[in-house]
């Protein structure tokens, strides 16, 4: 059974968002596989791992490496991920490799909510799957919707 949170973001890059929940999934144990066709997005969230909160670190690389967190646009996980992030709008083919999978959206972009939308219906009746709905709440804190 594979968990899927639809992340809605609304206030915020996804550079602020992603970080801390990377940091969380870490620190439950997971290890993370982000993908994305992307390479300057990729080179941003880098950046942004290294940078998000001074006295934070959390070890990550850009493919190759079998870091906790593993940047990437390649298919397979090399860091024997059970977490994937979607940042890009693209479910893996295979989800049964992963425990959980994060997709995070723009809300105020149409093309990502409709993308997103067809993602949900699509699995909303899958057997071996549970999607869940969050979005930011008034204080910046996720919240589960409906």
């Amino acid at each position: 059974m594979t968990d899927i949170g639809f992340y809605q973001i609304a206030s915020k890059p996804l550079a602020n968002v992603l970080p801390k929940l990377l940091e969380k999934a870490v620190a439950a144990g997971h290890r993370v596989v982000v993908r994305s066709d992307d390479a300057a997005q990729l080179a941003d969230l880098d950046a942004a791992l290294w940078s998000y909160e001074p006295a934070s670190f959390l070890p990550h690389a850009i493919d190759g490496e079998a870091q906790p967190v593993l940047l990437t646009a390649r298919e397979d996980a090399a860091n024997g991920a059970d977490l994937a992030a979607v940042i890009d709008g693209r479910l893996p083919g295979d989800l049964s490799p992963y425990k959980r999978i994060l997709y995070l959206f723009d809300g105020g972009d149409e093309a990502a909510l409709a993308l997103a939308r067809r993602h949900w219906k699509a699995l909303k009746g899958r057997d071996d799957v549970t999607p869940v709905y969050w979005q930011e709440g008034a204080r910046g804190r996720w919240e589960q919707a409906g």
